[in-house]
């Protein structure tokens, strides 16, 4: 069998064909056009190709920012994409004329590496994205875990737990809240912070750097948000108890982050609660685009996913014509 998943982003359309043993057969990708209409058009034109090259059809799975609501069967939450509003998974269903999987791009990096990437063979497993947002995905049994309207693992637009007098009410997020998770932990989080302790404007790789170098004040600066990230992570342990947490995005890219998270999750959990392995992922930055193709996978009853039409991961385009 040979499956096709299809990573959508802001500014590219990335698609890659798979077969049964995660080999990448072929791979394709083009810029994201500002138009629906034109989207949907080079969805069909990345599968078309890759098909063509190959020889054989092939199963689709996408992964997009936001989500599909279950009752509307629209996108929420697609962030800078023409996406928002509109019923995509119907749409592009009917445009490639087959059924078509499709989830949130953060629950794609989870399976990718559920399946054979840093978490693979384990039981229940957490993605987390580190670069300019924060979000997360969750994987139990192979199973993408998406929840009543796709939104599972918004956690980067929770409130940072245990905060601190110095951290209530400082950010302002986009989402219309203050001292949300990913102030402090996405990139410009990070940045953010140092400038407010150093008055340095530095991005965060060069507060990476100058930390490394023995910067005293970009040493500070990454231990404020090591020691935030073990707050934030504690409370996905406490509630989810997942056996691997997997680290994504370029923030996760910094080595010293997993040597540092098992001396402080211990004071967050308690002494009799033993915290999740916590990894960098193997596949980086093509995880979401392979996660896309394993939204099929080899058999689909072994894995325990529904018949076709009843996607356990959002609507198929098979149920949103029952409810037309």
């Amino acid at each position: 069998m040979m499956r096709i998943g299809v990573d959508l982003g802001g500014t590219k359309i990335a698609a890659v064909a798979l077969d049964d043993a995660g080999t990448e057969l072929a791979s394709r990708r083009l810029a994201t056009p500002g138009s629906y209409g034109a989207i949907l058009e080079r969805i069909a034109e990345l599968i078309g190709a890759l098909e063509g090259e190959l020889g054989r059809p092939a199963s689709v799975g996408i992964g997009t920012p936001g989500a599909s609501c279950r009752k509307t069967g629209r996108m929420t939450l697609a962030g800078n994409t023409a996406l928002e509003g509109r019923p995509f998974v119907a749409d592009v269903g009917a445009r490639l004329r087959r059924e078509v999987r499709v989830t949130n791009d953060a629950n794609c990096f989870a399976l990718s590496e559920a399946v054979d990437g840093a978490a693979a063979g384990a039981e229940l497993v957490v993605g987390v994205i580190l670069g300019t947002g924060v979000g997360a995905g969750l994987v139990a049994d192979g199973r993408v875990l998406a929840g009543a309207r796709g939104l599972a693992g918004e956690w980067g637009h929770t409130p940072l737990p245990w905060q601190r007098a110095d951290e209530r009410g400082i950010r302002a997020c986009h989402c219309g809240r203050a001292s949300c998770i990913e102030t402090f932990l996405a990139g410009p989080g990070i940045s953010a912070d140092h400038l407010r302790a150093t008055e340095r404007s530095l991005d965060a790789h060069e507060i990476v750097a100058a930390a490394r170098a023995g910067d005293r004040g970009a040493r500070a600066t990454l231990g404020r948000f090591y020691d935030r990230l073990a707050r934030s992570l504690a409370v996905l342990i406490s509630l989810l108890d997942p056996d691997v947490i997997v680290l994504g995005g370029g923030v996760s890219k910094v080595h010293e982050i997993y040597d540092e998270l098992p001396q402080r999750l211990p004071a967050w959990l308690g002494p009799t609660r033993p915290a999740a392995r916590i990894v960098p992922s193997t596949h980086g930055d093509a995880s979401g685009v392979r996660g896309a193709a394993w939204l099929w996978p080899t058999a689909e009853a072994a894995w325990g996913l529904p018949r076709p039409g009843h996607s356990v991961l959002g609507h198929t385009t098979d149920s949103l014509r029952r409810r037309q």
